[in-house]
């Protein structure tokens, strides 16, 4: 019952309150924001921000950790782990899950959609640049850099910074 209050008014005023970086009003609107989804997150540590419009369903099984942030106008689905010290930018899409596409005896849209991927998982201290699309069950490892506009379809080392579509290493920061 609490965990739906608190849905209610994330998504029926927090939401569109003022960016976080807003002027005079942004770090009230961002603490309103923080102070709903640590109430409906599975886990939710010290975080930085929650800009405007963030979608995250239900927050079933989200967790973030210490420091992190969450661009405005981002998708972020259930069964999602953010770790500390993330960067996320704006209109960053982890997406959730692939239609199923294996017959071709039936329409597509027929077949309904493919559910059994693993969590997205995104490590500490990794910078996430705006407008990135994640496939179902990436797993973004610790100090990467993710480039702006990137389609990630694979994973990648410790420390890597990728970019372009699909995503391909550009180099490594160690």
């Amino acid at each position: 019952m609490k965990k739906k209050f608190f849905l209610i008014l994330y998504y029926g005023l927090a939401q569109y309150l003022p960016d976080s970086y807003s002027p005079f009003v942004g770090r009230l609107a961002n603490a309103i924001r923080i102070f709903c989804v640590k109430r409906i997150f599975k886990k939710c540590g010290k975080v930085s921000a929650i800009n405007r419009k963030v979608y995250f369903g239900t927050g079933k099984d989200i967790e973030i950790g210490d420091y992190s942030s969450i661009g405005r106008d981002s998708i972020i689905p259930k069964n999602t782990i953010i770790g500390k010290y993330v960067m996320m930018a704006p209109e960053v899409h982890i997406v959730s899950d692939n239609h199923s596409f294996s017959s071709t005896e039936m329409p597509m849209c027929f077949q309904g959609a493919n559910k059994n991927h693993p969590p997205t998982i995104i490590e500490d201290d990794c910078w996430i640049g705006v407008r990135v699309i994640m496939t179902p069950g990436r797993h973004i490892k610790r100090g990467s850099i993710i480039a702006a506009g990137a389609v990630l379809t694979k994973n990648f080392d410790e420390y890597s910074i990728v970019g372009g579509n699909p995503a391909k290493l550009i180099r490594s920061r160690i």
